[in-house]
């Protein structure tokens, strides 16, 4: 696999809470020079980087981020209004309290709200795998898998830990044949990014790649 082909896979990503205009043009631009899958942004500047990008790339945010813990009425909110302001695909960050009390049918309901205000958008479920149990894991891509969602995504790239090749193993073990897979946080080259798609990542989340490519 070459590296453009690994590159249409990516979704460039830029979330950092001190993130500027300047940055965030910066990488919309690299994102259509490179032909990335997406770009995935903070919900503040996706109308300004909507108008930017005047749909020569797919744009990505993402809801409830990075904690999850937000009510469903306010992600629903925040999808929204990132959908009115140009957003093509969201990832939204689940419940993570709700999974630890076992209550996985208020997780099933939630993202199964979330489908349905994001219609025809892709839906990603970041589900924080560094902070589940194995146990958890497999029951959440039993959950995802159930809801409507179109991907399963490891990582915020926030917390203790990204992606790993064991968790897209399992991933593709335990997600039913419809749900596709992102892999998210501490991708840092080539050879990995090619591991985590043949392992069945359909998406990387990782803004490390570009850098590589613009460094020469």
């Amino acid at each position: 696999m070459d590296r453009n082909q690994i590159m249409e896979k990516v979704d460039h990503t830029l979330l950092a809470q001190t993130a500027t205009w300047e940055e965030i043009e910066r990488i919309c631009s690299q994102a259509i020079k490179y032909n990335t899958a997406s770009v995935c942004i903070p919900p503040s500047y996706v109308k300004r980087a909507a108008d930017y990008l005047n749909g020569k790339i797919k744009m990505c945010t993402v809801i409830g981020f990075p904690n999850g813990y937000n009510t469903t009425k306010v992600k629903m909110a925040e999808t929204e209004d990132a959908l009115q302001n140009g957003a093509d695909e969201i990832d939204m960050v689940i419940n993570l309290g709700d999974v630890k009390n076992g209550e996985f049918h208020k997780v099933k309901d939630e993202i199964k709200a979330m489908k349905e205000i994001c219609g025809d958008h892709v839906l990603k479920v970041i589900i924080e795998t560094c902070l589940l149990t194995q146990e958890e894991k497999i029951k959440m891509c039993q959950v995802v898998s159930e809801s409507g969602a179109d991907f399963i995504k490891t990582s915020t790239g926030f917390s203790t830990a990204g992606a790993t090749f064991e968790d897209i193993k399992l991933f593709k073990e335990n997600v039913a044949p419809h749900v596709k897979i992102k892999a998210a946080g501490g991708i840092s080259s080539f050879d990995d990014a090619e591991k985590f798609i043949e392992l069945g990542a359909d998406r990387l989340g990782t803004s490390r790649l570009v850098k590589i490519l613009e460094q020469g």
